[in-house]
């Protein structure tokens, strides 16, 4: 597992830093071109709005605390999520 913090550790809350999304992509290619299977974690301001682009840059992994754990609605907002990768996974399988 290679992991990719979105924010500047420290503390929960902080907004994703959209920068991260390269370093993902790239990270991604890294573990494509060395051929084995890699899980790649990305941790820090994930929520709904954004969980699709990390998916699309190459994420398999999800770190959601404040998003979750902030909403009133747990469940529904992990579905939320989880449909937002989905949307994901179908767009790279064209």
């Amino acid at each position: 597992m290679v992991l990719i913090m979105s924010v500047n550790p420290g503390f929960a809350g902080q907004q994703f830093i959209p920068t991260s999304l390269r370093k993902l992509a790239d990270a991604r290619a890294r573990i494509a071109a060395g051929g084995r299977e890699v899980r790649l974690e990305v941790d820090g301001g994930i929520k709904v709005s954004n969980v699709r682009a990390a998916a699309q840059a190459g994420a398999d992994t999800f770190v959601a605390g404040s998003a979750i754990f902030g909403s009133s609605d747990y469940g529904q907002t992990i579905r939320e999520m989880r449909a937002q990768i989905e949307i994901s996974a179908r767009g790279a399988s064209r």
